[in-house]
């Protein structure tokens, strides 16, 4: 069932954030980007990107920020790094008049680590399912309702596994998710890493009636050298205006996923 949402503190980037206001045409400015919980590189020599990665955040102007790889809290890291946020990194990252909305979906020795919605639109409420296919990997669904243009928008958050087998079967698990929970009818945006860039994708989200906008040129991974799409948004009941993946500049260094930004435009809006 829904839960109502719960707003926390709301973070505001005081130097680096550039005020931002609603957009008011018709359209839907969308960010799926996995950070990495915040950290670039492993071992002693692993930099803190959290701070950078708000600095970024703040300039999408996004209508949607869905961010995957989100910690909650690590006893570890807050120890390594001097300027690890007092914030769960989900409201750090939050821009000023943003609500954050956080589910978790893996919980570990040192934390936990899930997906968040960041959006200036009102939050109607959200849920979370399990849809972990294994017992080495924990993965879950983020679902959350917001009124964006004065409609109602259904906006689901997913991090897929790493076995392709396994992503069939919570490709699968989503589409019966979208069948029981959603109306027909309702607009739907679906965003997140899915660790996959073949044709998969398409058959089993076609079914539940949605769509990518696909064009060529637009990978997201490995940041350095970016190869393949692994990073997607899927919608039903919108137009999709078109794609963007930022490059060059400090992108590599922020995180091993560069973020994918779609443009749709509302179709029924008044």
């Amino acid at each position: 069932m829904f839960f109502p949402l719960q707003r926390g503190s709301l973070h505001a980037f005081a130097a680096i954030c550039i005020p931002r206001a609603l957009n008011m045409s018709q359209t839907l400015r969308v960010v799926t980007y996995n950070i990495h919980k915040g950290v670039r590189g492993i071992g002693p020599g692993r930099s803190l990107e959290i701070h950078n990665l708000g600095h970024a955040i703040s300039r999408f102007g996004a209508d949607l920020v869905c961010l995957q790889e989100v910690r909650k809290l690590h006893r570890r890291e807050e120890k390594f790094f001097a300027h690890w946020p007092s914030l769960p990194q989900a409201e750090f990252l939050a821009p000023d008049g943003y609500a954050a909305v956080y589910r978790t979906n893996a919980t570990t020795r040192h934390g936990e680590h899930g997906n968040a919605v960041l959006s200036p639109w009102p939050v109607l409420a959200h849920q979370h399912e399990d849809i972990s296919d294994h017992r080495f990997e924990q993965r879950g669904l983020l679902h959350v309702e917001l009124t964006v243009h004065g409609q109602n928008l259904h906006v689901l958050v997913v991090h897929l596994g790493l076995v392709r087998a396994s992503r069939q079967r919570q490709l699968q698990q989503l589409g019966r998710y979208i069948a029981r929970e959603i109306a027909p009818t309702a607009p739907v945006l679906v965003a997140g890493d899915f660790n996959e860039w073949g044709g998969l994708l398409e058959r089993e989200l076609g079914s539940v009636g949605l769509s990518a906008w696909r064009q060529a040129g637009f990978p997201t991974f490995p940041s350095r050298l970016p190869l393949v799409q692994l990073d997607h948004v899927f919608a039903r009941g919108l137009r999709p205006l078109g794609l963007e993946v930022p490059r060059g500049g400090n992108w590599p260094r922020l995180s091993d996923h560069l973020p994918l930004i779609a443009e749709f435009e509302l179709q029924n809006a008044a």
